[in-house]
């Protein structure tokens, strides 16, 4: 259970543990200066309807109820430990999880930890200013949801850091708000993370692409042979997949409203579509090109000897362990270069493998947006790129590619650009019809209302209290 007693709320024994308590009860009112100035731009002081664990079994992790936002439980929330546990991969396959951190590998999971954590602090400061121009309370209190829990993600890889990691994880978890989303001189450690997301459509391509790779990084690091690695991850996995719930309805309801203008004004012109306040979908196209592509360098390198070392030491497997044959990956993989095709140890492209298999988890998605489309009598398809497409990291890095992944002269992807990712008109045009809606029950022209409520509530419940 969850000690809620504690300023921390916590089910690690932190009382037990007087200095690591000390240690986080001085980093607390950090967080909580961060979270003031870089959290949420409005709406810090009204009650909003939040979802907070109680425990982490099925029955408690999530329980509901009006809160401020600053004043939300953020604490330290481990899975429950299975005192049998042995490590599942790699080398190392067989002998009991570690409970320490092995000194030979001390830097490297640091590192792992770090950079994990650096993602989320990152998305709250890149979402930060959409409360002024959510398109219902609905949608308002599903963005400050994402926010709390991402919170409450930094909070579980600092614990991490603090109680494993000396001095060093305590100046790291300093530098993890010292680093903010786009800042010139401290950047975040990844790139996506310093993209800004300055709309609506914006947030939910990157809460279906981006916390998608979150996902699969999330259940790697879950089969770690470092057992409060992953016994971390695996309680953060149950929060995760809402913020990819929140994603994919969002952009199918985006999908569902603009075929609905299409039918109403009977022409897919999306001049026509535009002019009516809906979203036209060659832009809803193009911003999944952005995020999708963007997304694919978080995987790292198709061949890499980090990856390798990672799965071979027992730190990071692959994503799903268990559903593979072979634990000890002895085998080949044949990796796509412009070359052409190369064989590599499985070893050395546990990457690809990864991303390979993110690749088809997003696809479900676009699925049932295509079906939205499909059933609306729209001749319309909407289709994931290549992952050879506007890579930065890796063998395709600045190979000029079209989306469908054929590779083309540099001048011909300069000039093809504007028709595969938005420009500044069409950022503009999107950021036009961003206006608030926060009335109970209402919702914004661009945007189709959702299937159901929050928890068994009605969709025109009020979410967010706006009186304070």
């Amino acid at each position: 259970m969850i000690n809620y007693d504690e300023k921390i709320p916590n089910n690690v024994d932190l009382s037990t543990n007087k200095t690591l308590q000390r240690a986080l009860e001085h980093w607390q009112p950090r967080f909580l200066d961060w979270w003031k100035d870089l959290g949420p731009a409005v709406f810090q002081n009204n009650e909003v309807y939040l979802r907070t664990a109680t425990s982490v079994d099925r029955e408690g992790w999530a329980t509901f109820g009006m809160v401020r936002m600053p004043e939300y439980r953020w604490g330290i929330f481990l899975a429950e430990r299975d005192p049998n546990r042995t490590i599942g991969f790699g080398d190392n396959i067989g002998q009991p999880a570690w409970q320490v951190v092995p000194g030979e590998h001390r830097s490297t999971l640091r590192r792992l930890i770090v950079t994990q954590g650096d993602t989320e602090p990152a998305s709250v400061e890149q979402q930060r200013a959409l409360g002024n121009s959510a398109p219902s309370l609905y949608d308002l209190r599903n963005l400050f949801q994402v926010n709390v829990e991402e919170g409450r993600h930094l909070w579980a890889m600092v614990y991490l850091l603090h109680a494993y990691f000396g001095r060093d994880g305590r100046e790291e978890a300093e530098s993890l708000l010292d680093r903010h989303a786009g800042d010139a001189d401290k950047p975040r450690i990844l790139s996506t993370f310093n993209e800004p997301i300055n709309d609506w459509l914006s947030f939910y391509m990157f809460a279906y692409f981006t916390d998608r790779d979150g996902k699969f990084q999330l259940k790697a690091l879950a089969e770690s042979g470092f057992d409060p690695l992953a016994r971390t991850c695996q309680f953060m996995l149950t929060e995760e997949a809402h913020h990819m719930f929140v994603g994919d309805t969002g952009i199918g309801r985006i999908v569902r409203r603009s075929v609905e203008v299409m039918n109403e004004l009977k022409s897919d012109d999306p001049r026509k579509v535009r002019a009516a306040g809906a979203i036209d979908l060659p832009t809803i196209q193009k911003y999944m090109n952005f995020w999708f592509s963007s997304a694919l360098d978080l995987f790292g390198s198709e061949i890499s000897s980090n990856a390798a070392s990672y799965f071979a030491n027992g730190l990071k497997g692959r994503p799903d362990e268990s559903l593979y044959d072979d634990h000890v990956a002895a085998g080949e993989y044949t990796i796509e270069t412009p070359r052409g095709s190369e064989s590599v140890s499985m070893r050395n492209a546990m990457n690809e493998i990864t991303r390979a298999a993110y690749v088809r988890d997003c696809e479900n998605g676009v699925k049932r947006w295509n079906n939205i489309i499909r059933k609306g009598g729209i001749d319309f398809e909407l289709r994931l790129p290549s992952s050879r497409f506007r890579r930065t990291v890796g063998a395709w890095a600045n190979v000029p590619t079209d989306p469908a992944g054929n590779q083309i002269s540099p001048e011909a992807f300069a000039a093809g650009i504007p028709n595969w990712i938005p420009t500044p008109d069409d950022q503009a045009f999107v950021a036009s019809v961003m206006q608030p809606v926060l009335e109970p029950g209402k919702i914004a022209g661009w945007i189709a209302p959702p299937d159901r409520g929050i928890n068994n509530l009605p969709v025109d419940y009020e979410y967010v209290r706006l009186a304070s």
